[in-house]
């Protein structure tokens, strides 16, 4: 399968226009395939007789996948071959079975048939510059383990994301149960402790959050009316209150937005459940503060001073994380001015709120300079449940909300 994309990973076979036996000419289209995006053709590499069709109409193929074996002149088959690397090293094909069977070179996958020297793969010359073999969209590296790997990983309780650091030495990157083992022993020598329940809470919802295509849009917001109408409330709920209630009447007013995609159905949010993160020991909670549109400022100060006070007891239970679809985040009370945090995993967003600082900005009112107090805002949201369009229009509204308190 030709890299039909930079941001294409894999194709389905739509039709396959040839038979075993047949022969073709250079850069004849003999397949077509669909992606996300549009029905491509796959040529021949070179001229030959079709000697194998591997590939199955209807069926998904992953970039690099073998589709079927030309058989070719001698000339051209030693032209790609000349594109395979040397052997792999013996204790990765010790490691793996069946690994000195196959090739790796420049990312691409290609399988060499030892009964047919001068069969060479069905591919596209046009794709890559040169005719080079076409690139996968991502390395294989790190990401295959051998089952030797695994069964270490398993017994030591380490995750991929823990594998990430060690450079592999295997063929075509990979970690071997060498590297793995070379990397324990140069870590033995460090002080280590155990990580609390809460801290490998956080880490294990961040790497299943972190496989979802996340993006994040900013912009400022004046926070002198929100300041302004804080002093005349009680109690009074801090900013990040305010930019909760917000979001919560901004979604309400976009229920489209207030969804998340489960496979290929949108789910569509029946209330506006709206977290809060707050600092723990060791760690980051988020209660969810249900019917955020319909509960009152004042109301939400007092149910968050109850949550911040449970929490600081360690008494808020799963069930008052459970659920929400959006959540906010306020950085600003360690004075910082902007940053991306990431939406627990089932949620779709997240708004984070810097601090604010006196700034300059024009007023055409009186055609002159005057001082406000300005916030660097953030959305960060699933771009598959969410575009950046709608993400715009909806921080754009959190902000219209926020410099019109009366509103919230």
């Amino acid at each position: 399968m030709p890299q039909l994309g930079e941001s294409i990973a894999e194709a389905t076979i739509v039709s396959i226009n040839v038979k075993p036996g047949e022969k073709v000419m250079p850069d004849q289209e003999i397949m077509e395939v669909e992606t996300n995006k549009a029905v491509m053709g796959v040529t021949t590499p070179c001229a030959g007789e079709i000697a194998k069709i591997d590939a199955q109409v209807k069926e998904t193929y992953p970039i690099g996948a073998v589709l079927g074996y030309i058989e070719a002149s001698a000339d051209d088959a030693a032209r790609f071959a000349k594109q395979a690397p040397p052997e792999v090293q013996p204790d990765v094909t010790a490691e793996i079975p069946g690994r000195g069977e196959e090739k790796t070179g420049n990312g691409a996958h290609f399988q060499i048939d030892e009964s047919a020297v001068r069969t060479s793969r069905i591919s596209t010359q046009g794709a890559t510059p040169g005719g080079a073999l076409p690139v996968p969209a991502a390395g294989k590296g790190a990401g295959f383990l051998s089952p030797r790997v695994r069964a270490r990983m398993q017994e030591l309780q380490l995750t991929a994301a823990d594998l990430a650091g060690i450079a592999g030495t295997g063929s075509g990157n990979r970690v071997t149960i060498k590297d793995l083992e070379n990397y324990l022993r140069q870590i033995e020598s460090q002080s280590a402790s155990d990580a609390s329940a809460i801290r490998a809470g956080v880490a294990d919802a961040m790497r299943r959050s972190w496989s979802r295509p996340l993006a994040t849009i900013g912009s400022s917001v004046n926070l002198d009316p929100v300041l302004t109408d804080r002093k005349q409330r009680d109690p009074k709920p801090g900013p990040a209150l305010y930019a909760l209630r917000a979001l919560a009447l901004a979604l309400a007013e976009n229920p489209g937005a207030a969804a998340k995609l489960v496979g290929s159905r949108v789910l569509q949010s029946n209330s506006i459940d709206i977290g809060l993160a707050i600092e723990a020991q060791d760690g980051i909670i988020v209660p969810i503060l249900r019917e955020a549109d319909k509960t009152s400022l004042a109301d939400l100060a007092t149910k968050y001073d109850e949550l911040v006070a449970l929490g600081r007891q360690r008494r808020i239970s799963p069930e008052m994380q459970a659920g929400g679809i959006a959540a906010v985040s306020n950085f600003g009370t360690f004075g910082v001015e902007w940053g991306t945090p990431i939406p627990l995993p089932d949620q779709t967003m997240i708004l984070g709120l810097g601090v604010g600082k006196k700034t300059p900005r024009w007023d055409d009112s009186k055609s002159d300079f005057i001082p406000v107090t300005e916030a660097q805002i953030t959305l960060s949201f699933d771009h598959r449940s969410l575009d950046g369009g709608g993400a715009g229009r909806l921080l754009k509204r959190v902000i219209e909300l926020l410099e019109d308190p009366a509103k919230l």
